[in-house]
């Protein structure tokens, strides 16, 4: 009898669970629908740039401009209508522009041969300063009726940016499970020279992951930004990367790149969002979440590496005994 095999997901599915359900026994206020409500609405913005951080980590990069994005796609979109453009035209030219900030880091990270961290540590600088230089460091309000339809509007029932979030959820996971893209965003993380001789463009993943992860943090600056329907330069400067990261890591999602998805992201982004909001429920010093936060992050860590190094060595010992290995098939992208 064939052993029945549990997705993935599952286990920080049960941990999601189990952390609700605690915090529900510890606060009636925090298993209230308006709670449920404030919970999800927050979580939206985690939940776009574990998304989009997943991504990037797959292909075992990282990306520290997402916090800087936000704020800058939010700034300009409030500018521009600012300037009389109709809100639509803004928020599309700033969603632009975050892309744009992903397919710089891409560039620079393949082409320029610069590590990750680097040149995604020096575009979050220049994402945070540019809000700063065009606004004069202070806020810009907005009172277009129509952009608040992106943070506090809602689509069959469902507020806008959790409606967003399922949308982009299904649209990447997609991508990642039933494309050749897909194959090839697993397939660089495993092994890049591995799969460059086995023809997959590494230039065009490697750029296309960080437009992603750009991509999703502009969305999520515009979430911000509608919602309060106000710009502020210092948005996204708070625990948006360190939770992006978490989320993505607790989920599954491997900083060795090659092993992770979406949906076990969007759990993650849940979680984080579950523990932060019910600190703050049960009357939690802000300044306890990121040290419950970096523990998480930490118990996740361990656990991937524990899990690459079982991985090694049960490979080792198939090679041992001289088990054949299929030859993995990836979709061929062009040469780099």
């Amino acid at each position: 009898m064939k052993r029945r095999r549990w997705p993935e997901e599952t286990g920080i599915a049960i941990i999601l669970l189990m952390v609700a359900l605690a915090m529900s026994a510890f606060s009636e206020n925090f298993r209230t629908i308006q709670n449920l409500q404030i919970l999800l609405l927050n979580g939206a913005v985690i939940a776009f740039l574990a998304m989009g951080q997943s991504f990037v980590l797959l292909t075992g990069g990282i990306d520290l401009s997402t916090g800087s994005n936000v704020a800058m796609t939010g700034v300009l979109a409030t500018v521009l209508i600012r300037m009389g453009m109709p809100w639509e035209v803004a928020a599309v030219l700033a969603v632009a522009a975050g892309t744009a900030l992903g397919v710089f880091n891409g560039l620079f990270i393949h082409f320029v041969r610069l590590p990750a961290f680097i040149v995604t540590f020096c575009t979050f600088g220049i994402a945070a300063s540019i809000p700063m230089i065009i606004t004069g460091a202070n806020s810009v309000s907005v009172k277009d009726p129509g952009f608040a339809v992106i943070g506090r509007g809602s689509a069959l029932g469902i507020p806008m940016p959790v409606f967003l979030v399922l949308v982009a959820a299904v649209i990447l996971t997609v991508i990642l499970r039933y494309t050749p893209f897909g194959v090839q965003i697993y397939a660089t993380g495993g092994n890049v020279e591995a799969s460059r001789l086995a023809g997959v463009n590494i230039a065009r993943t490697i750029v296309s992951v960080y437009a992603i992860s750009g991509l999703c943090a502009a969305i999520g600056g515009l979430i911000v930004a509608s919602r309060l329907m106000v710009g502020y330069p210092s948005a996204g400067s708070g625990n948006e990367l360190f939770y992006s990261i978490a989320s993505a890591v607790v989920g599954g999602v491997s900083l060795f790149g090659g092993i992770g998805s979406i949906p076990g992201a969007l759990l993650g982004a849940i979680l984080i969002a579950t523990v932060s909001n019910g600190m703050n429920v049960l009357g939690v010093q802000s300044y306890w979440q990121p040290l419950v936060i970096g523990m998480i992050i930490l118990a996740g860590v361990t656990f991937d590496t524990y899990r690459r190094r079982v991985s090694f060595g049960e490979l080792a010992r198939r090679f041992g005994r001289g088990a054949p290995q299929p030859a993995p098939s990836v979709s061929a992208g062009g040469q780099d």
